[in-house]
């Protein structure tokens, strides 16, 4: 068990990579705080870690919310005395349009949702984290890391892109207490973000480029499955990873480096 003894927060952990993520923390041994804005989800994904003989607990709370996010991580510090691991997943795509379309409202919900979220789960994380050490996820994109051919997705990708400087930035402040950081950057996965996309009016700024085979080379050209990030992230939250921080890692079977 490769997290025995281990105190794990997930955001977004009511469906996609969170919960996999979730799933497979409380299969290896942590307990688990399972945190979506929709408390039903979260609840479910702790129904399954305890059926699974494992424990957690559901929080519903907006990471864009600073309240509700403190509130999420005292109560799991408070139900189980500490907190080793935190999985910063929880993330809309928002809408995709041309620049000139896309609204300020629009722009805010897409930055603070992905970016302001992350921000406030780390930095409410970050003092019971001091405490023993611990390690810190963070789930970005390959949009705005290394494709930028997805016309529209501006404030997305420019969300994607702060968390990854945001991880590098905190490498070095949080390392000499013990913590690691790191940012995950997935290319198309099996998830229900598709809820919470709005593309609009995308093909007037789009390129128009034809892959015959495919924009994703390895294996059976498909999308990753949620499990198969989600080991990503066990990996660098466990022992394993122990001197890997400020690190970005594409897990997209090399669908970045066509799409460009």
């Amino acid at each position: 068990m490769k997290l025995a003894g281990k105190v794990a927060l997930v955001t977004g952990a009511g469906s996609g990579i969170g919960k996999a993520a979730a799933l497979i923390f409380g299969t290896e041994g942590a307990k688990v705080a399972t945190v979506d804005l929709l408390s039903n989800r979260a609840e479910a994904t702790a129904a399954e870690i305890e059926q699974a003989g494992g424990a957690a607990h559901g929080i519903a709370a907006d990471v864009a919310q600073a309240e509700q996010m403190q509130q999420a991580i005292e109560s799991t510090v408070a139900r189980w005395g500490r907190l080793d691991i935190v999985f910063a997943n929880a993330g809309i795509n928002g809408v995709w349009a041309p620049i000139e379309e896309i609204s300020p409202e629009e722009w805010d919900q897409t930055l603070n949702v992905n970016l302001k979220g992350t921000f406030l789960t780390i930095k409410y994380a970050v003092p019971h984290l001091k405490k023993q050490g611990g390690a810190i996820v963070v789930t970005s994109s390959v949009n705005g890391t290394r494709v930028f051919s997805n016309s529209g997705a501006t404030a997305y990708s420019c969300a994607k892109a702060g968390q990854v400087v945001m991880a590098k930035m905190l490498a070095p402040e949080l390392a000499p207490h013990g913590i690691r950081i790191n940012a995950i950057c997935p290319g198309s996965v099996t998830t229900n973000i598709g809820e919470n996309t709005h593309p609009r009016n995308r093909d007037t700024v789009r390129w128009p480029v034809n892959f015959p085979k495919g924009p994703i080379p390895l294996a059976n050209h498909g999308p990753a499955t949620p499990a198969q990030v989600a080991q990503l992230v066990l990996f660098l939250v466990s022992d394993q990873s122990e001197r890997i921080t400020g690190t970005e890692m594409w897990i997209d079977g090399a669908q970045s480096l066509v799409l460009g």
